[in-house]
């Protein structure tokens, strides 16, 4: 049992590097389709290391996302919100040091999670049945927060925050879609974002791996705090996801600069499929599907299961912050060996054909629309983190109505 446990770890975090590099190749993609062939595969192993495959896959690809967000502006779900911050430094040649305020988020919360995970599992229930009835509420005064804040530019926010809410709400009820995220979110801040560096004609400037970290001390200890306390929620309130966490995160710890950010979106990635864990065993309910497909093949996820499953996760996290790590260097010494306009159009046409694959034309008329927002923010100079109302608009009307 312990060797197909471990060949299990080793070829999840394997393909974990493989769908974390590539955009749209998401874990819940590869999970399905693992449930589908599992009839077939229980006939070779157990249904307890099928489950550890995919907790390996999905622990890994929360490391290894990072890196097309960054280096190519093609976010999944779960970084969308780090393009931004990743993209400046990026261009001030610190790509790297991206990666590894996201990589140091996400190992923190993983030892920081796995530290508290007795006091998660107990807390879970207790919390569930308290938060679950103000988090609407709590997410409409975050926005109104957030909106004044921008003072001059308050009316302009509200607009891209309804802008995007609408067509989020218009999306997401959509059931006929096989996709509904990517070309929303890739729109908004991939695509529009490449665009405009597309029509500024910009350059990426040489990466130097060697450039000294920024993030303190203090700010490192409030990022993957904050990280790992909404993880927690997120990984067990349904509706309630990473982006709309990251958002709350980022309000309850105040100004932690862009590498703070950076470490609290990465760290929020990986503690919430930590934490899904402990949700599945207390709860019996999964919020992710990785977590779906891991209790349909399993059944119900016991004590036993749990602990194998947080050894795997633990295990996982450390190669994937290894790996993505030397990952990093290859794509900071060869991106700027590309001609980088060449390369955008490349992954503009990648996202494109990918939308179409996953929900034909009206997969693209999402994209085109998703696009136009992000553009008209870029524009008007509003921040796109207005644009996460595309989430959080539909989640506070999910708890609110």
């Amino acid at each position: 049992m312990l060797i197909e446990i471990l060949i299990a770890l080793f070829l999840g975090v394997s393909t974990g590097i493989v769908t974390g590099i590539i955009p749209g190749l998401h874990v819940n993609l590869v999970s399905i389709t693992l449930l589908s062939f599992s009839p077939l595969l229980l006939q070779i192993v157990s249904p307890v290391t099928l489950g550890a495959f995919i907790i390996a896959l999905a622990m890994t690809q929360t490391f290894t996302d990072a890196l097309p967000g960054i280096y190519l502006g093609a976010p999944d779900d779960s970084q969308a919100l780090n393009v931004l911050p990743g993209h400046r430094l990026l261009m001030k040649g610190e790509g790297h040091n991206a990666i590894i305020y996201n990589t140091v988020g996400s190992l923190g919360c993983v030892i920081f999670g796995i530290i508290l995970f007795p006091l998660f599992i107990f807390s879970m229930e207790e919390i569930y049945s308290i938060i679950k009835g103000v988090m609407g509420y709590l997410l409409a005064l975050i926005m109104v927060f957030m909106v004044k804040r921008e003072k001059h530019k308050w009316l302009k926010s509200l607009t891209a925050f309804m802008m995007a809410g609408i067509l989020g709400l218009i999306v997401l009820s959509t059931t006929t879609l096989n996709q509904p995220l990517f070309p929303l979110l890739s729109g908004m801040f991939g695509f529009s974002l490449l665009i405009v560096s597309l029509k500024d004609n910009t350059k990426i400037p040489e990466q130097k791996s060697n450039m000294p970290l920024t993030l303190s001390n203090k700010n490192l200890a409030k990022s993957v705090s904050a990280a790992t306390g909404m993880g927690f929620v997120s990984a067990f309130l349904p509706g309630f996801g990473n982006s709309q966490a990251a958002i709350v995160a980022t309000n309850v710890v105040g100004k932690v600069g862009d590498e703070g950010f950076l470490t609290i979106v990465g760290g929020l990635n990986t503690a919430s499929m930590l934490i899904s864990i402990g949700a599945a065993y207390i709860l019996d309910k999964a919020r992710n599907g990785a977590i779906v497909v891991v209790k349909e093949i399993v059944g119900s996820i016991g004590f036993e299961e749990m602990m194998v499953y947080l050894g795997v996760a633990l295990v996982a996290s450390g190669m994937g912050a290894i790996l993505v790590l030397l990952l990093s260097k290859v794509f900071a010494k060869y991106i700027v060996k590309v001609n980088y306009a060449k390369l955008i159009i490349s992954v503009l046409m990648f996202i494109t054909l990918l939308t179409f694959f996953f929900d034909g034309f009206f997969g693209l008329l999402i994209l085109a629309v998703s696009t136009a927002i992000g553009l008209v923010a870029n524009h008007w100079g509003v921040g796109k983190n207005h644009l996460m109302g595309c989430l959080i608009l539909p989640v506070i009307l999910y708890f609110v109505l």
